[in-house]
């Protein structure tokens, strides 16, 4: 077992002190967006020994079939398929979706070939994988996810007396489907059609009123409310009445798929994803846009949001199985448990363990090593079963 250190990302829309007391910090007014702890070659988790390679990229680059074993690494060569993060927006990111794997390998080697660096603000594709991920709650946590119902949709813009918001409404009543979405989606956020600032400040105002007066969903009225005072203009304001709502209490979780649309809006999170950077970003954002390759990649057909219910095993382990290969999230509360006698974690292969309060004693391979909160620490495959005794709270990201 080798302890690791979170990576930092200070992006704009990140809290200032919810991380940093997570790890029992004060924070100095710098917002911290996520910490990572995986290998993503953006940013891979240092480790904490002496002995052993500098981060866990380098680590397991030096002995992958160790470290991931042999069924893993058949399966996904010599790199660690799952980043694990903490995740915490102060304020709304942007509108986004993650690409298909087959997508994101055939325009990553594009993006190569055209010579455009890896590291290029305007670059889409930073790796060749997708980006599937799922988040689960430690506080409140507030979420955009997926297209609401065609026809749902048409009455949230019924009644909003603007130009834009009679057009849209028009187009959805017309055509109540996936392709009317589609059309309504394109219209907002494609360079040709996309709404003037004035437009979109006209149905946030409507919106406003309505809010007054009486709404049909004060909820998602007050999300346009609330958006247009953060991004003023931004077509993205009005497309999230297209959206369901998500709001997740301490405990939940959210799974997003390739091409679902999403944005997060508040709240603390673990976050879990297949190890990609590629974001293709529409709105609601002062980073790259690539609305045309954002569209290509969407998902448009009306779903609820996927609200996994976890499994309990052994009494304090509930875990979070995703419709994916490359990671699953367990969490163990060891509150109500005897101090003796160890508890078995479920799961296998190569492990991530982040510690979000208490005390835990970790066992693995003859090894026993104590985490305390926002303290993590990476075991190899071949260390074999994991146990836990203490009386913290855990997260464990492994491979299914």
């Amino acid at each position: 077992m080798l302890r690791l250190r979170g990576v930092r990302r200070d992006y704009a829309w990140g809290s200032a002190d919810s991380i940093p007391q997570l790890l029992g910090e004060r924070p100095d007014g710098t917002p911290v967006a996520e910490l990572w702890f995986g290998a993503h070659p953006a940013g891979p988790a240092p480790v904490l020994s002496p002995r052993a390679p500098a981060d866990l990229e380098a680590l397991i680059g030096a002995d992958p079939t160790g470290t991931l074993g042999e069924d893993v690494v058949t399966r996904f060569g010599p790199r660690l398929p799952y980043l694990l993060k903490l995740i915490a927006p102060a304020r709304p990111l942007s509108l986004q979706v993650h690409p298909s794997l087959e997508r994101a390998r055939e325009r990553f080697a594009a993006e190569d070939a055209a010579g455009i660096p890896r590291d290029a603000p305007e670059r889409n594709y930073r790796d060749p994988n997708h980006k599937p991920e799922l988040v689960y709650a430690l506080t409140t946590f507030e979420a955009m996810c997926g297209f609401r119902a065609p026809r749902r949709a048409a009455e949230l813009f019924a009644g909003l007396e603007t130009p834009l918001a009679r057009r849209l409404h028009a187009a959805l009543r017309a055509e109540p489907t996936a392709a009317g979405v589609r059309t309504v989606f394109t219209t907002l956020l494609d360079q040709a059609t996309r709404p003037s600032l004035t437009q979109v400040q006209e149905v946030a105002g409507a919106c406003a009123e309505r809010l007054v007066n009486g709404s049909p969903s004060p909820r998602a009225d007050g999300t346009v409310v609330a958006l247009a005072e953060t991004y003023p203009g931004d077509p993205g304001v009005v497309a999230s009445l297209l959206l369901n709502p998500v709001t997740l209490q301490p405990g939940d979780a959210l799974f997003v798929p390739a091409g679902g649309v999403h944005a997060y809006l508040s709240g603390l999170g673990v976050e879990i994803m297949a190890s990609s950077d590629n974001v293709l970003r529409a709105g609601l954002t002062s980073k790259h846009i690539d609305v045309p390759e954002m569209l290509e990649c969407v998902d448009y057909v009306a779903a609820p949001p996927i609200r996994p219910a976890p499994e309990v095993f052994h009494g304090a382990t509930r875990v979070y199985y995703a419709p994916v290969d490359d990671f699953e999230l367990s969490v163990t509360d060891l509150a109500d448990l005897p101090a003796a006698p160890p508890h078995p974690l479920p799961g296998r292969g190569p492990r991530i363990l982040l510690c979000l309060d208490g005390r835990v004693d970790v066992g693995a391979d003859g090894q026993r090593t104590v985490l305390e909160r926002g303290e993590a620490v990476f075991v190899r495959s071949d260390e074999g079963p994991v146990s836990v005794h203490g009386t913290g709270t855990l997260v464990q990201a492994d491979v299914p």
